[in-house]
């Protein structure tokens, strides 16, 4: 996909952001896009609402999309993610054998935005070390400057 389309998909995966914060989630979105280009699943953090800490947007979204396509057809799929997956939606991407990443913002950038907010400790782990530690080859695209206002946005005032 061409840069021009990775920002269209990272704009929609930010809607999903802006939904979970304004359903009382962490703001932080995902979305599936399959190798035509279709918008598979749509995913907002869950973890406040649903009382799970493992309610990232990425490992939520891996693991309904696990349970309805295969992971061959997965292989072939670019998972968008606002910010730097941390290394949990790392290990669920790999396991769930997602082919390609595009992210909008480091997670090194979150970090300046959460600060010591007990809601979200990150990790200063980029997601290209954890997924080098792997067997397979996920393409890994990120972050992306032109974008990094726009997905900070919902974050403003939200963390303590």
């Amino acid at each position: 996909m061409s840069m021009k389309e990775d920002i269209y998909y990272l704009r929609e995966a930010n809607k999903e952001a802006i939904k979970a914060k304004e359903s009382g989630n962490t703001p932080f979105g995902a979305i599936l896009v399959g190798a035509d280009g279709e918008i598979l699943m749509r995913q907002g953090n869950i973890e406040i609402t649903e009382q799970d800490c493992t309610g990232h947007a990425e490992t939520t979204l891996v693991r309904k999309a696990s349970k309805k396509y295969t992971k061959a057809f997965l292989w072939g799929c670019t998972l968008y993610s606002t910010f730097e997956p941390c290394a949990m939606c790392c290990g669920a991407i790999y396991w769930g054998n997602v082919g390609r990443l595009v992210y909008g913002t480091t997670e090194k950038k979150l970090l300046e935005l959460t600060g010591a907010d007990e809601q979200n400790p990150t990790f200063d782990l980029p997601c290209r070390d954890v997924f080098a530690k792997g067997q397979k080859d996920i393409k890994v695209e990120g972050p992306f400057p032109e974008f990094e206002a726009e997905s900070v946005e919902p974050h403003i005032g939200f963390w303590n």
